[in-house]
């Protein structure tokens, strides 16, 4: 029988491996957590409860402006806000030669990545893009428990935006390089399950 005294969060994911971060939250807090992997299981979680914060550390779709403006949602970013707003971070980040970037926790408006930011940490871009996105999956963690702690006012981003576009399955096939690094970072930022490796075709 669930305790309706408790405070109650919602972790939105559509990335398979976020279901162990979910349970390391659950074991962490005296809370009732609810996890949904897409639309339809937000949607039906908000009909049923009335969430302190909803978590969004990885969501393929865009959220609905009702759900915004109605809930206090955190969206987690791998870039220094405003630079990196859009898609693909990972990659965008390893194609510009960037050997560490920041997860950004911020508060989802209207606009993409452009919400208030309330915490950042710094994010080792080393190895292969699995490896990166675990310790990624760690801070997020350890963002989600000083936001639900502290209950911080986010503030405004500040300096002009860069925005990263979206990457494609054939951007996967692998250009032509001069150096051994260029091609081993091309192929590490997609060395990860559910993105496309990088391929080459021969014959």
């Amino acid at each position: 029988m669930q305790n309706n005294n408790l405070l109650q969060f919602i972790l939105a994911s559509s990335q398979p491996s976020h279901k162990a971060l979910f349970k390391s939250l659950c074991d962490a807090d005296p809370a009732q957590w609810f996890f949904a992997k897409k639309p339809c299981d937000l949607k039906e979680l908000l009909g049923r409860f009335e969430p302190r914060f909803i978590f969004f550390t990885h969501w393929n779709w865009k959220v609905e402006e009702s759900i915004v403006i109605q809930n206090e949602c955190v969206c987690f970013h791998m870039t220094d806000l405003p630079y990196g707003r859009g898609g693909s971070p990972l990659q965008n980040l390893i194609l510009a030669e960037k050997k560490k970037t920041k997860m950004s926790a911020f508060r989802m408006t209207d606009e993409l990545d452009a919400g208030p930011i309330y915490f950042q940490k710094e994010l080792s871009l080393d190895g292969r893009a699995a490896s990166i996105y675990n310790r990624a999956s760690n801070i997020c963690k350890e963002l989600i428990r000083r936001i639900i702690e502290e209950c911080p006012v986010p503030t405004p981003q500040i300096g002009n935006p860069t925005v990263f576009k979206r990457r494609k399955p054939e951007q996967s096939q692998i250009p032509y390089y001069s150096s051994l690094e260029q091609l081993h970072d091309f192929i590490r930022m997609l060395d990860a399950p559910g993105y496309p490796l990088a391929f080459i075709e021969h014959g």
